[in-house]
């Protein structure tokens, strides 16, 4: 695997993810190259995925810019680490996928893959069904 470091993107720390974001709780290998020049591994928990990012939490800090890759299965995605946030249970990490890395439910589903929106609509359904018709 090759890296190549990017500059971190000041604009891209916010978040601008304009598709449609799913979450999941899945362990997932990540393997990037700090600075220092040996390339490190860890397992991470994968937070949310969608098309084109992810978030992972993890035990250690990585810097914004530093290309990563997720492993999983049989498969990797490759990406761009966005934003690090520490928060009490660990360090959050906002990946950018690159475009030739979008991730599909084709070709890796985690176990456990959760809709917010999907919760939202059955939520509209149930109390638009139990609310009495007036006439």
């Amino acid at each position: 695997m090759q890296f190549h470091r990017s500059t971190p993107d000041e604009r891209n720390m916010q978040e601008k993810r304009a598709d449609n974001r799913l979450l999941c709780a899945e362990l997932v290998e990540v393997v990037w190259q700090p600075e220092s020049g040996k390339q490190r591994r860890s397992v991470a928990n994968l937070e949310d995925i969608s098309l084109c990012g992810a978030c992972v939490q993890l035990e250690r800090e990585i810097a914004p810019g530093t290309p990563i890759a997720i492993n999983y299965g049989d498969g990797e995605l490759l990406g761009t680490v966005r934003y690090c946030l520490y928060r009490e249970l660990g360090y959050f990490l906002g990946i950018e996928l690159n475009e030739s890395s979008r991730w599909s439910s084709k070709h890796y589903k985690p176990q456990h893959l959760l809709d917010p929106l999907e919760l939202v609509e059955q939520a509209v359904l149930r109390r638009t069904a139990s609310q009495p018709v007036t006439i």
